[in-house]
């Protein structure tokens, strides 16, 4: 994660308070202390990736942080590629 230009420490927060999640909450839901989310919200700690994982899982931010990972250019390649699938599938359904 070292080489993407993001503030993880704000995501992490914004995807927190998205979801309306308070720190204890979210800590309970990733099995992990008040204190590390407060860490990891502050910057003081750097977030493991399963961690990372976890937390989009929790607060139901999957698409935006596809968005973060892989940027808003490939999504949308991806979305458009994805509005052609039946039409590719069909063929061989038949």
């Amino acid at each position: 994660m070292g080489a993407l230009s993001v503030n993880f420490s704000k995501v992490l927060k914004k995807f927190r308070e998205g979801a309306n999640l308070t720190q204890e909450e979210m800590a309970h839901e990733l099995n992990i202390t008040q204190s590390h989310v407060s860490k990891y919200e502050c910057g003081r700690k750097v977030i493991d990736l399963e961690t990372f994982m976890s937390w989009v899982r929790v607060t139901n931010s999957e698409a935006q942080a596809a968005l973060i990972m892989f940027g808003a250019d490939v999504c949308a390649q991806a979305a458009q590629v994805m509005t052609l699938v039946p039409a590719l599938i069909m063929p061989f359904a038949a």
